[in-house]
């Protein structure tokens, strides 16, 4: 059996998401935020970051969107996310990394402000661009969906999953703006699957 180390809260939801969609059994871990740290968490996550997937033949992941890749590669009945061979994979993977390295890291500019700065002066500066950089990073995924039900090719993918998750991590108010309309009715779609109202009772999003 998998273990995941997570938290509430955290980039452990679209994991999770992930895991149970593929049927795959896990165990959890919850890290402690601020910790004290278990030796072997931080053998696994030097940088203390979650999530970590720790495989049942002991081989461990960490970054939430490298992760979800994987299993929906080792998983194509799941259907997690287009087959290689699928001409909608290259907007898989770009919307996947998107995400993962531009937006999600403009979220943790806000949230952990004080890290940006070595001057607690420019804690607040921090956080207003973070603000303003999220906004335009989700109105590139707002105009995305424009015409479309879902992010990639005519179904669900993870990829969906991944940005509910960041729509409700927005600094004002934790869910995406009303004006965007594509992204309040993706998230909207999403909450009525039985799988992601039940990871929310645990990480309480929405």
């Amino acid at each position: 059996m998998h273990t995941l180390y997570t938290r509430p809260g955290s980039g452990g939801f679209v994991v999770e998401a992930a895991l149970t969609l593929a049927g795959e059994p896990f165990t959890s871990i919850e890290v402690k935020r601020g910790g004290p740290y278990d030796p072997a968490f931080l053998a696994l996550s030097p940088l203390r970051q979650i999530p970590v997937l720790v495989f049942a033949d002991g081989r461990s992941m960490t970054e939430s969107a490298a992760i979800c890749i994987y299993l929906a590669e080792i998983h194509p009945e799941a259907e997690l996310g287009p087959g290689v061979g699928s001409p909608d994979r290259a907007d898989f993977l770009r919307w996947m990394l998107f995400m993962s390295s531009a937006l999600y890291p403009a979220l943790l500019r806000y949230f952990y402000a004080p890290r940006y700065t070595a001057d607690p002066a420019g804690v607040e500066g921090v956080r207003q661009s973070a603000v303003s950089e999220c906004d335009r990073l989700f109105e590139i995924l707002e105009q995305a969906l424009q015409g479309r039900d879902w992010l990639v090719g005519s179904r669900r993918t993870i990829a969906d999953i991944y940005l509910l998750m960041l729509a409700h991590w927005h600094p004002e108010g934790d869910k995406p703006r009303p004006e965007w309309t594509c992204i309040v009715r993706l998230c909207e779609r999403l909450k009525q699957d039985p799988v992601i109202a039940k990871l929310n009772e645990t990480h309480r999003s929405w």
